[in-house]
């Protein structure tokens, strides 16, 4: 399928937000591409959003955050965790939206090995029976679940810090968005972002989190 237009996340992150419900998060190419279908994603729009990481203006970690739509912004939470969001609106901006639910299309394979040897590596410290516990959680999880959060949609992508700045609206890119004919049929909801408790209202309620009504791949957080 075609990349996304990068034109469509130019105008507002809202907007951007609710075009990349249904499209393609694709790593790779050929028979062990890993393809999924994002149903979950959360809006942060510039300085003025209380719960963006621009609030606090531009910094090293954010840098990606000010520049051209379409590009991805990975950041690590809780020392472990990687999230991907995809730049949107115009250069200076800062605005972007948060990747939070992928449904497996294609390389279930690949997901679940990639996230079988992040759990069995964190697991490590724990000794080997906490490895082989990891190892079978992974293990019986339907593929459905795979990527049903932030966290683990870069988990199941194999996405760290040195994807921050790729260009996911380039179709030589191993990580690109691509566009999906099954987008459309899919129910659209809006709701409050989740895990933004630091941030005050309006902010913590502002219906920024767009998702696929009833999909079965939401994030845990995200099913209301």
């Amino acid at each position: 399928m075609p990349v996304l237009d990068r034109g469509l996340l130019a105008d507002d992150a809202v907007s951007g937000a609710r075009l990349l419900v249904g499209a393609m998060l694709v790593r790779g190419t050929g028979p062990n591409a890993r393809v999924g279908r994002i149903v979950e994603v959360e809006a942060y729009v510039g300085r003025e959003d209380l719960a963006c990481h621009a609030r606090f203006g531009q910094t090293k970690r954010n840098g990606v955050m000010f520049g051209r739509p379409g590009v991805a912004y990975v950041y690590l939470v809780y020392g472990m965790h990687n999230c991907l969001n995809v730049v949107a609106e115009t250069d200076g901006k800062a605005a972007a939206v948060l990747i939070r639910a992928v449904e497996p299309v294609a390389g279930v394979g690949e997901m679940r090995r990639a996230r079988t040897d992040l759990a069995a590596q964190r697991a490590r410290n724990r000794g080997p029976a906490a490895v082989v516990a990891a190892v079978a959680r992974i293990a019986a999880l339907p593929a459905w679940r795979l990527a049903s959060g932030p966290g683990l949609v870069c988990d199941a992508y194999k996405i760290s810090r040195d994807d921050d700045g790729v260009d996911l609206c380039d179709s030589s890119s191993q990580l690109r968005l691509e566009t999906s004919a099954n987008a459309e049929q899919l129910e659209l909801v809006s709701g409050a972002r989740i895990g933004i408790d630091y941030a005050p209202e309006p902010w913590r309620s502002i219906p920024w989190r767009v998702f696929a009504a009833g999909h079965r791949s939401l994030s845990r957080g995200g099913a209301a």
